[in-house]
């Protein structure tokens, strides 16, 4: 690990940790979000988080098959519509920066989500992108 974030700048992590807490409360299904969260950390390859949120996954309820296969999502058929459409949205706005989200996908959310789920949502993939970034830079290995 490069540097303790909460010694170096305490008031950032705790910024970070205020706006999960909105997301953790939003009302939103824990199992979804722990998906979303996993998947987000997938693309991003962030270990600290993959195995941090397998492990809540798997108390929130989630099964290890589903966890498994989630890579796979699209082949799968263990995942709901909606499900799927927080998936689609994850990785649409995770990998934003190369290309933009697509229409199909946004109607895809809209249909599965209300106005205000999909800014949850979306700032829940926010969260999580940014999680992942900050373990990543300080190279915080996962916890196992």
């Amino acid at each position: 690990m490069r540097l303790d974030m909460g010694t170096a700048a305490p008031e950032a992590l705790n910024a970070m940790r205020a706006l999960q807490g909105y997301v953790d409360r939003c009302g939103l299904e824990a199992k979804l979000l722990e998906l979303v969260k996993i998947r987000a950390s997938q693309i991003n390859g962030c270990a600290f988080c993959i195995a941090m949120h397998v492990r809540d996954a798997v108390k929130a309820g989630e099964t290890h098959e589903r966890i498994h296969l989630l890579n796979a999502w699209r082949e799968a058929p263990l995942y709901t519509e909606r499900e799927q459409a927080a998936l689609a949205w994850t990785e649409a706005v995770t990998l934003l920066g190369r290309e933009s989200v697509p229409d199909e996908v946004y109607e895809r959310a809209r249909h599965a989500f209300s106005e205000k789920e999909i800014v949850e949502l979306t700032v829940a993939v926010v969260v999580i992108n940014g999680w992942n970034r900050l373990m990543i830079a300080f190279r915080r290995p996962p916890e196992i």
